[in-house]
């Protein structure tokens, strides 16, 4: 088996603009929500607006794909399937899908990827998910190095998707039940309270509160960078960036940067390739810590560390720029190597570690790393009590660094090699690209002539055959066999003109659509059969069936389960985080016996105003399950399951 080197670099899309802004910035591929049974209810799109990003990725062999990842109720699976088809039609090149049922319907020749929903953590449900159809599968971010090859290692021919970075859902994709049983709002069905982002008391079972209102469920963000290298050689693929309702600045700014990181890789191996065409010109310097985040983790790609919740704040506190040293009534004096300007955002902690902010009005160097900052807020002693001289101040907005993204700030070309050639007869261009398209121009002028200086000649005709102007293409080789015979400058520009108009013709009558996947065989689903199977229409349950699994229980958003369950099911540990994990205390306890019971596994008590979860952990697995009991009422569909 000859598995693909082609590495993709996946960035979200809100809209078609910031999808075209990704491809300009150097992705390789964008998802985006169609107009319905995408997981961001927030993030739908009008297939006209998807059409002009299917064009436009197609142009440099890029992919869309569109999110079509909730899962149906019966009364919904056919318009999921019309949507299909619509996409199909209007150019998209892969559908991102959950529900078993939407697989088994009756679907155009379309590519399929398994979404994240499907909460892929074992070859087994990996290669699954391969046999029925699936061409990509990405898997659970909380994997590390030697389970994403071990998946590699399983599958035939699928390629394994991964994030690299963006907002981590503290439980597993798929599995998170605790927005459903709370306010009868699914993740599953794309509108998630967020709930794991509100602050917690922890309390022990007998009452005892070891650490109050603080975000002990609220993950730092992803960020790769430093593992890109070592997820190729696991194996992965396809590099997604997480974010369908990030503005454009952050996927202009996120993309760029994995842009850059991966074809210094590429440039450095002679195994790899990118999987689309053209080279991106960036206008500005990436910084992933510009954008929108929580502080950055790489999570569990390489092992369990203490370095993954952000306990003061699930929001975005900013890069560290420096401290108070003064306080005025209407200004601050802060020192800072940083350059600093009027508008941007400051963020503090305050002594109970909740995150405060303020805008800057005008923004003065008065000394070298010494500023005079404005405030909009006056007076500041009222306005911001616990600012003091030594406060230490982050920069959660850059107003220039925000100013210079919202400008045009890429452009992406395809490299042509071209070949210009003079006869008696005439003249002739001849454009290639990598891909083997081809495109020829050729002039017959009635009066062939000697050029009288042959390098003067010669330099023009180089000059205005590299002025592709706004066109995709830029000259990267050049091979001139003029025979001495003089080109005007009319002649050689009119000629480049029609090559790359050809060209453009040329790749696109040549661009292929991504081959849909066979079932290759009939494997058993290796999976949970109850709730957590996500059924919620009678056709999964029949597909189910033909996989030797017999669904014992709808899913939780039928309503039909009222008891308490596993609402989130999550390899973050709130015990080890708090510092109380025996595994990672045993040598204290090996000093001391007496310690043990400290750091023994009993379950905890989580409470966040009327929301109450038993948290219970699984030492060999190192997991911890959050239970409560299903609250809502609410009920998106009924399936039958004997009937079925």
């Amino acid at each position: 088996m000859n598995k693909s080197q082609e590495l993709e670099l996946l960035a979200p899309a809100k809209n078609a603009d910031v999808g075209i802004e990704a491809i300009l910035h150097g992705a390789d591929a964008v998802y985006i929500g169609g107009p319905g049974f995408g997981a961001r209810v927030e993030a739908a799109n009008a297939f006209a607006d998807i059409k002009r990003l299917t064009d436009f990725a197609h142009r440099f062999d890029a992919r869309v794909y569109m999110t079509l990842n909730t899962i149906v109720n019966d009364s919904e699976r056919l318009e999921a399937v019309r949507l299909a088809w619509l996409a199909y039609e209007n150019g998209v090149d892969a559908l991102i899908v959950q529900d078993m049922g939407i697989l088994d319907s009756d679907l155009p020749p379309i590519q399929l990827h398994a979404s994240t929903q499907c909460d892929v953590r074992s070859p087994q449900k990996a290669r699954f998910l391969e046999s029925v159809g699936f061409s990509q599968v990405v898997l659970a971010r909380e994997m590390n190095l030697a389970e994403i090859r071990q998946c590699y290692e399983t599958l035939q021919s699928a390629r394994i998707e991964y994030f690299i970075h963006g907002a981590l859902c503290v439980s597993y994709s798929g599995q998170c039940y605790a927005s459903f049983a709370a306010t009868g709002r699914s993740a599953n069905r794309g509108a998630c309270a967020q709930l794991c982002r509100l602050p917690y008391s922890v309390y022990t079972e007998e009452g005892k509160e070891l650490i109050a209102d603080r975000h002990v469920l609220s993950l730092k963000d992803n960020n790769q960078t430093d593992n890109l290298s070592a997820l190729i050689d696991a194996g992965v693929r396809s590099f997604k960036i997480e974010g369908r309702l990030k503005d454009v600045s952050y996927v202009k700014n996120i993309t760029a940067h994995y842009r850059r990181a991966l074809d210094q890789i590429i440039a450095e191996r002679g195994d790899l390739k990118r999987s689309s065409d053209g080279v991106s010109f960036i206008n500005f310097e990436p910084d992933p810590r510009k954008s929108f985040n929580r502080g950055f983790t790489d999570y569990f790609t390489r092992e369990r560390h203490h370095d993954m919740a952000v306990f003061e704040t699930p929001k975005n506190s900013g890069e560290k720029i420096g401290q108070i040293v003064r306080i005025a009534s209407d200004a601050i004096e802060v020192k800072s190597e940083e350059e600093l300007h009027n508008a941007d955002g400051l963020t503090y902690l305050s002594r109970d570690k909740t995150l405060m902010g303020f805008a800057v009005n005008r923004a003065e160097e008065i000394d070298h790393g010494l500023w005079r900052l404005t405030l909009r807020e006056r007076p500041i002693s009222k306005k911001h009590p616990q600012l003091t001289p030594g406060t230490v101040l982050y920069r959660n907005r850059d107003q220039a660094w925000e100013e210079a993204l919202s400008k045009s700030t890429a452009k992406r070309l395809i490299g042509l090699n071209a070949f210009w050639s003079a006869s008696e007869e005439g003249f002739t261009l001849r454009l290639e690209d990598s891909r083997g398209n081809c495109a020829i121009a050729q002039a017959r002028p009635d009066n062939m002539q000697k050029a009288a200086r042959i390098e003067q000649n010669r330099s023009n005709i180089e000059k205005n055959l590299k002025k592709t102007g706004e066109t995709d293409f830029e000259i990267v080789r050049l091979t001139l066999d003029d025979q001495g015979y003089f080109a005007p400058a009319s002649i050689v520009n009119a000629m480049r003109r029609e090559a790359l108009e050809k060209m453009q013709k040329e790749r696109l009558d040549h661009f292929e659509r991504l081959p849909k996947a066979h079932v290759t065989e009939s494997l058993p689903y290796p999976d949970a059969v109850d709730f957590r199977a996500n059924v919620l229409n009678e056709q999964a349950v029949r597909f189910y069936k033909r996989h030797e699994a017999v669904i014992t229980e709808p899913a939780l958003e039928t309503g039909s389960v009222r008891r308490e369950v596993p609402v989130m099911l999550t390899k973050h540990c709130v015990r080890y985080a708090l510092g109380l994990c025996l595994k990672d205390n045993l040598d204290k306890v090996k000093a001391d016996p007496a310690l043990k019971s400290r750091y023994r596994p009993d379950p905890l008590i989580l409470k966040s105003g009327p929301n109450v979860y038993r948290a219970t952990f699984d030492c060999k697995k190192c997991e911890m399950t959050l239970t409560a009991r299903v609250k809502t009422d609410t009920s998106l569909g009924v399936v039958k399951l004997k009937e079925s």
